[in-house]
């Protein structure tokens, strides 16, 4: 009788556990905070961290590529002086708060060693600086590719964060 009751019981949580699973790993579409068909990228700043020359433009460069990727109308550049009649324009700041330069001979040799990161603060406000959304975003190159990947990694990041939350177009 005790086996027939724990085997209900087992039955039961199992059947519920199919049934509450899916609905619990859902992930749900975050509600964006702001509709936006443009988007500003400053050029990242470094003053804590000693960023290499050829890092701070690659940063830059790959996220203005990858803002462009992910749908968004008009992606600006810092210094586009067109942005003033712009209705809706998020500004995208960036300030590098960790940057750490791996070796590309090491990766190249093992798997777990050499590999290059960066953190970088992104800050999305408005024209007038008010707060939308910050967040740190992580880039790194772990096995192949030349340390400038991580660059490329983070503008990935970056740019689904912005098309998350502020992307008029819905695409992935």
């Amino acid at each position: 009788m005790k086996r027939l009751v724990i085997r209900c019981v087992w039955m039961l949580v199992s059947v519920l556990f199919l049934v509450a699973y899916p609905l619990l790993a859902e992930k749900r579409r975050p509600a964006k905070i702001k509709e936006a068909a443009a988007i500003q990228a400053v050029m990242a700043q470094s003053d804590e961290i000693k960023l290499p020359a050829e890092f701070q433009v690659a940063l830059y460069e790959n996220l203005v590529r990858q803002l462009e990727k992910k749908g968004f109308t008009h992606v600006y550049r810092d210094d586009d002086r067109s942005t003033a009649n712009v209705a809706d324009l998020v500004v995208l700041h960036s300030i590098v708060r960790g940057f750490k330069a791996g070796s590309e001979r090491a990766r190249q040799v093992t798997t777990f060693a050499g590999a290059t990161s960066i953190t970088v603060h992104c800050s999305f406000t408005t024209r007038d600086g008010q707060v939308l959304l910050e967040r740190d975003v992580n880039g790194q190159v772990r096995f192949f590719g030349g340390n400038l990947r991580a660059t490329h990694d983070f503008a990935k990041k970056a740019s689904q964060v912005a098309q998350q939350n502020f992307s008029a177009s819905s695409g992935s």
